[in-house]
């Protein structure tokens, strides 16, 4: 049975900041919130009521306003009693009922699987929390109390919980900067998951604890006899690192080679001090080099500011972690974005940066979830922004860009701007020309170059490493596939209606209607783009279409069938197969595949056989006048297998102006070698010319196409 926690705890914490009339709002929110979980109980046990008066009390350590209390207390009202939203608007106000409702889960939706409802229940809590922050501080509060008394759940669904928690809401904490609840949920995910381990490392720890108490009060008492001595006002705190941290650096070090287990952490009354208290801590104990961070002059993501640095104890030169921070530097530390209320409540205003920047993680999350087509998407790429590694660039005109680690020039264009991102065609780093895959590294300088119009490219998506980055570039594809699709459907389904001497064009909207309602088609533009990315054969449509030909006002017209012209550049629903690599001049057959759209084989293909058996889904093609582009052509080169044989070839290849998308080399024996080249040629033409060139190289013995 868990033990009842009191009203009167809440209200004593409440009382120590709030007015008089807002803690007695409290309890009448308490009052009511008793009243509808009137006979409910908690599996952990005890009345159900208990919980969300332990999720306030939270809230209350953190200083929150009383509405987020209030709405802490009612938070699972609308989802498990009779009582609605709009009972609590007539009671608490629209600003208690809307965080109220950003909160419920829900569980009373059904879903195609579990992992659907969480991602659809955690977008919804992403899109209530934009509206208002306070939501996202109450679920931390009420998934932490849910930690602390899961006990009673059984095993399997206690290490479900224990991850999700892992995955998302100590990631939210970290990222909002709220460390102390961040390092709460780790350590009770580890013991619920791992249960034996836990036990193993506390142990551990309380035995290496007790051996270095004496040594750890030695070392912070000659910090805090430097810094007097230099008459500095700081407080020094020694701090051991928690449970989950360790265990994590366990994965590549022995218990005993872990020297950082204990830090410490200095505490100033000003960023002045902050400074001259590192010069009093390095005069002390000797500075590891490369190991000093300013998080002051750069803070992180998340608003968190202070000093960082490692020294040469005086115990076996083991390693102290040291942190210098002023006051309000360690209230954002350990409460991040809670901490705004709490300044709030005084008047004050000197963490607005902390809430600016919570904001702009929020919008960022608003630009993702608009961009991905579903909420396991909008999930997935939110979990990419949760783990970052920070590093810090910057733009030419000096302003910090902050970016995961791994991220890449494009990543940074697309961080400064979405437009930008999409009409980037080069970049420089540190003023040299790089590849937009390069991977950035703190400090450096980026300027991107930026072309005429968007050209985003799906080969982007293989190196670009940000969230937003990535669903830009995959909308951006979504929406010019769809227009590409409408193009070529509209093509196929005209060059389909020509074999019956039908045209398109003198189609009369009534017809189109018929046509429409036949086939179940929302409109017409719909239609063509079903078309166009193959779920729709268009000599099926034409055939439909073929019963209302005594309508078309034109269809006395004759026309002479010919094949469909391809330009070489129609877009992201053509496609030229692999197993062929059609170029300019080669005879073509088209097969209409399903998502892919058009699929274009050489007409000596081997493929081509077992394709033409599915006619409905063949189309003759035939080049353009004017194509446009270059495209792969694969060759075979038998060569004597003598050193340096490859980079003949290569370089012979290079003369030509002709570049090398990929090779593959094989040592067929000690005599010669197989290799195969896949070259972007401009037509037939061009590809002759290289073979004929190739052919004149002596260690050349035998060259073909595949």
């Amino acid at each position: 049975m868990a033990t009842p926690i009191s009203i009167d705890g809440l209200l004593s914490k409440a009382a120590a900041y709030l007015h008089e009339e807002q803690v007695e709002r409290i309890r009448l929110a308490f009052e009511f919130g008793a009243l509808a979980h009137q006979g409910q109980k908690r599996k952990a046990g005890g009345d159900y009521i208990w919980h969300p008066v332990a999720v306030a009390e939270i809230l209350a350590e953190y200083k929150l306003d009383h509405e987020s209390i209030i709405a802490a207390i009612l938070h699972d009202v609308v989802e498990d009693t009779p009582f609605t939203r709009d009972d609590i608007v007539e009671r608490f106000g629209e600003s208690v009922a809307a965080m109220v409702e950003g909160v419920t889960k829900l569980a009373k939706v059904k879903y195609k699987s579990a992992q659907e409802a969480h991602a659809e229940s955690f977008q919804k809590m992403m899109l209530a929390m934009s509206r208002d922050i306070r939501v996202i501080l109450i679920k931390l509060a009420d998934r932490l109390h849910n930690m602390r008394t899961m006990g009673a759940m059984k095993r399997e669904a206690q290490i479900r919980i224990a991850n999700e928690t892992l995955e998302i809401y100590a990631p939210i904490a970290a990222r909002l900067g709220i460390h102390s609840i961040r390092i709460e949920l780790e350590d009770l995910c580890f013991k619920a998951k791992y249960p034996s381990r836990y036990e193993v490392l506390k142990h551990r720890l309380k035995q290496v604890r007790g051996g270095r108490n004496e040594a750890l009060k030695h070392i912070a008492d000659s910090f805090q006899h430097r810094l007097d001595q230099d008459g500095i006002a700081a407080k020094v705190i020694g701090r051991e690192k928690h449970l989950y941290s360790l265990y994590h650096k366990m994965h590549n070090h022995k218990f005993s080679e872990i020297l950082d287990i204990f830090a410490f952490r200095v505490i100033v009354d000003s960023i002045d001090n902050c400074y001259r208290a590192l010069g009093s801590v390095h005069s002390l104990y000797k500075p590891l080099p490369m190991r000093f961070k300013d998080y002051i002059a750069v803070p992180k993501k998340n608003g968190y500011q202070s000093l960082h640095t490692t020294v040469m104890g005086p115990y076996n030169n083991a390693h102290l972690e040291v942190q210098i921070r002023t006051e309000q530097m360690h209230e954002v530390s350990e409460h991040g974005i809670a901490a705004h209320w709490q300044y709030k409540q005084k008047g004050e205003h000197e963490l607005s940066q902390v809430d600016t920047l919570a904001q702009e993680w929020v919008k960022n999350l608003l630009e993702i979830q608009q961009s991905t087509g579903n909420s396991l998407d909008f999930l997935e790429n939110v979990k990419i922004d949760l783990f970052p590694e920070v590093i810090y660039v910057f733009t030419p005109k000096g302003d910090i860009i902050d970016l995961p680690r791994g991220a890449t020039a494009l990543d940074f264009a697309y961080a400064l701007h979405t437009d930008l991102g999409h009409a980037t065609k080069g970049c420089r780093v540190d003023k040299k020309a790089c590849p937009l895959r390069t991977v950035l590294e703190s400090g450096q300088s980026i300027e991107i170059i930026k072309g005429k119009e968007p050209a985003p490219q799906a080969s982007w998506l293989q190196f670009v490493t940000t969230a937003k980055a990535r669903t830009q570039i995959r909308h951006y594809m979504r929406n010019l596939k769809a227009s590409d699709a409408i193009d070529l459907g509209e093509r196929l389904l005209n060059s389909a209606l020509q074999l019956n001497h039908l045209s398109l064009g003198n189609l009369s909207e009534e017809s189109k209607n018929r046509v429409l309602n036949e086939l179940h088609v929302e409109n017409w533009r719909a239609l063509l783009a079903e078309i166009g990315s193959g779920n729709r054969m268009p000599a099926l449509v034409a055939k439909q279409i073929q019963s209302f030909a005594g309508e078309f006002s034109g269809s006395q017209q004759k026309y002479n069938h010919s094949c469909l012209p391809i330009n070489g550049t129609e877009g992201m629903v053509i496609h030229y197969a692999h197993c062929c690599h059609p170029i300019p001049g080669d005879g073509i057959l088209g097969f209409i595949s399903t998502e892919r759209g058009l699929v274009i084989h050489r007409e000596c293909c081997a493929n081509v056989k077992q394709l033409k058996s599915q006619p409905d889904k063949c189309i003759e093609l035939r080049w353009a006048d004017q194509v446009e582009g270059t495209f792969l052509a694969a060759l075979q080169l038998e060569v004597d297998n003598v050193r340096g044989s490859l980079g003949t070839v290569a370089s012979t290849i290079a003369s030509t102006n002709t570049d090398i998308d990929r090779v593959q080399s094989d040592d067929k024996d000690e005599s010669y070698s197989l290799m195969n080249f896949v070259l972007k040629v401009r037509d037939r033409v061009h590809l002759a010319q290289v073979m004929r060139i190739l052919k004149r190289l002596p260690i050349v013995q035998k060259i073909q196409r595949n």
